[in-house]
């Protein structure tokens, strides 16, 4: 059963100005793993977690370190959720989340489906 959905769009020149105005917004909203990334790759990525925050509602319980995108051998992304952020999830009776992302033309996108058991 689908229980919610989200989609974002980052404008990539936009956003590599507000990182280079506030550098520190790099730790902030993404994982260790994720910061060497290229600038479009990151974009895609702080859509992705705008999108799973729309898929639950809000951000309440929901850091931004906290969740990290990863890809599997294919290429296909994944959430890799920990912390207080992975609580919400179980705790919303979410068992998978489905994220799609691209790039392209100076945009940004990622699209996220959370499913659960049917009641």
């Amino acid at each position: 059963m689908i229980i919610g959905t989200g989609i974002d769009l980052v404008d990539i020149p936009r956003f590599e100005r507000t990182l280079e105005r506030t550098p520190r917004l790099l730790e902030r909203l993404f994982a260790p793993s994720e910061r060497g990334l290229r600038l479009p790759s990151l974009a895609a990525r702080y859509a992705a977690k705008e999108a799973l925050i729309k898929t639950l509602g809000g951000s309440d319980g929901v850091h931004w370190t906290e969740i990290e995108i990863a890809s599997e051998p294919s290429g296909r992304p994944h959430f890799v959720l920990s912390g207080s952020t992975a609580a919400v999830i179980e705790e919303r009776g979410i068992t998978r989340l489905h994220l799609t992302m691209s790039h392209d033309a100076g945009l940004a996108t990622a699209f996220v489906v959370a499913e659960g058991a049917p009641l």
